[in-house]
């Protein structure tokens, strides 16, 4: 068994110039709905399906972190995460480390399934990948209003 076992996508956060014309089209053409704002970081959770979109207004505080705006020679996808059936963090550490892997420190974060535990490392490209346990507390649907 490895400590590493996969369920699944959990959510993918995007990097977007117009956050009323993404909301548009993953709401009202995709079928999303709007889950959790929280409009001081500019960020807008949408469910989809047991996954979150995640939009984060690039003029935003948070969207600024992640440099000029989307173009073909700027990122617009912050990072993606990865569900976990479980969470052992010194089991994920050390098979991390097996393989060279470094990971950050890890927080209780909001995910798909509600909030929960997770860590941070980077792919081999320097893209993201968020490792996200399994949730220890609910989902927060009373911030979308």
């Amino acid at each position: 068994m490895t400590a590493i076992d996969l369920r699944g996508l959990d959510h993918v956060v995007l990097r977007v110039a117009d956050v009323d014309r993404s909301i548009v089209f993953y709401c009202e053409a995709l079928g999303c709905r709007v889950e959790r704002r929280l409009d001081a970081l500019g960020l807008i959770q949408l469910r989809a399906g047991n996954a979150l979109i995640d939009l984060v207004d690039i003029a935003s505080p948070l969207g600024q972190a992640g440099g000029e705006a989307p173009a073909p020679s700027a990122r617009n996808m912050d990072h993606f995460a990865l569900e976990l059936s479980s969470w052992d963090e010194s089991a994920i550490r050390s098979q991390l480390a097996e393989h060279g892997i470094e990971a950050g420190e890890a927080g209780e974060r909001y995910g798909a399934g509600g909030f929960g535990p997770s860590i941070y490392l980077s792919d081999p490209d320097g893209n993201t990948v968020e490792l996200k346990g399994p949730a220890t507390r609910g989902l927060d649907t009373e911030a979308a209003s």
